[in-house]
């Protein structure tokens, strides 16, 4: 498929048909509370679902209960496995690239800062994380997994927080397009794939063709479930590139949002980093990651440490060679990356589980002004804009 200007702006207006039209049946019922309470006890596939839950409700929820019919699971085992081996490094990825990628358009700044407060960037990032780890459970897809209830709580969020911009005319669609449009869902999409790939091998993380593939294929199952129209979603990742490219250059640029939730990022990040002397690689690594024009536009401080960050490639080559030569090398690398996330993603929760609702207002503080074979060493598609 070919992106045009004209294509992206088709795609800036579309929202998501039955999310919407749930929730505003929800909202104009007067049910939103209800469903809320109700759903904080739905957290796994093939329980029960509670009395007295709206029929709009079930509908969504009996809608969207299952994944797309077209899934590959062979492809779906190749991703979780991709996982396992590079975890830490994709955790990494989506902290300190994925989530600054979000805050360098300034659109989506808006959105982030109006669905979860500048206050609490940890939220965001505990659900990202929780998000992630669900998708790649062996379990994903079947009873007792508690991936495809988030994913339907996720998509009514986004619903949701359309409805109120719209409703209190807080969001200018003539100039910004629908909130949470089809454009910018198939960008967060790419920000969590493609640009995930892109700093793995930025980073100097060997990675098979077939690994990056089904890691990028099962970021569009997630896509599908999440109401992003499958005619407009790059199938491939020359595609995705094409997309991401186009994306970045229309809409990428510096904000006060954007300034302010990085620095929160940081702030965040280097409460997580024991003591204060490595502190700096927080900002050095996001910075080495998302190059200095994207850095500049979101105030992330220069430190001595960038120098040393650049560096890191070289060390990480180092132990990716011993883990592509030696089975007992991989098996620890892959522990000692398990449990770096498992740790991370601790700190960030506090050992929570991050329960997904429908904001019943906008707050005014929150505002809006096994291994994958390593054959075929997989580099990313050429850029398409210059």
């Amino acid at each position: 498929m070919t992106y045009t200007e004209t294509s992206m702006d088709g795609l800036r207006e579309a929202g998501d048909e039955l999310a919407d039209a749930t929730v505003a049946a929800l909202f104009d019922r007067g049910e939103v509370g209800k469903f809320n309470t109700l759903m904080r006890y739905v957290s796994v596939v093939g329980a029960p679902l509670p009395d007295g839950l709206p029929d709009v409700a079930l509908d969504y929820l009996n809608a969207t209960g299952a994944p797309p019919s077209w899934v590959d699971w062979g492809e779906m085992e190749k991703a979780r496995l991709f996982f396992i081996d590079n975890n830490v490094h994709i955790s990494t990825a989506l902290s300190f690239v994925s989530m600054p990628a979000c805050y360098v358009v300034p659109p989506v700044a808006k959105l982030l800062s109006a669905t979860h407060g500048l206050k609490y960037p940890s939220k965001r990032m505990a659900e990202t994380g929780q998000f992630t780890v669900y998708l790649m459970r062996p379990d994903a897809f079947e009873a007792g997994s508690r991936f495809i209830p988030a994913v339907q709580k996720v998509r009514l969020l986004h619903a949701s927080i359309r409805h109120h911009l719209a409703r209190e005319n807080r969001w200018d669609a003539g100039e910004l397009g629908t909130p949470i449009c089809q454009e910018d869902m198939i960008g967060g999409q790419m920000f969590f794939s493609l640009l995930v790939l892109d700093s793995l091998h930025r980073l100097g993380i060997h990675m098979s063709t077939e690994g990056a593939e089904a890691y990028y294929y099962a970021w569009r199952v997630v896509g599908a479930m999440l109401g992003v129209d499958q005619d407009a979603v790059p199938k491939s990742l020359e595609e995705a590139r094409q997309f991401l490219d186009l994306y970045m250059v229309r809409h990428m640029g510096p904000s006060e949002e954007g300034a302010l939730l990085t620095r929160q990022l940081i702030d965040l990040y280097e409460e997580v980093v024991p003591g204060t002397f490595f502190d700096p690689i927080v900002s050095a690594l996001i910075r080495h990651l998302v190059g200095d024009t994207c850095a500049d536009w979101l105030r992330v401080p220069r430190t001595p440490w960038d120098t040393v960050v650049k560096s890191v490639p070289h060390l990480l080559g180092v132990l990716e060679t011993i883990e592509d030569h030696s089975p007992l090398g991989a098996w620890a690398l892959d522990r000692l990356g398990h449990l770096t996330s498992v740790l991370e993603l601790s700190s960030l929760t506090r050992g929570r589980v991050m329960h997904y609702a429908i904001p019943e207002q906008l707050k005014k503080d929150y505002g809006v002004s096994n291994t994958v074979p390593r054959k075929g060493r997989w580099t990313p598609p050429a850029a398409t804009v210059s």
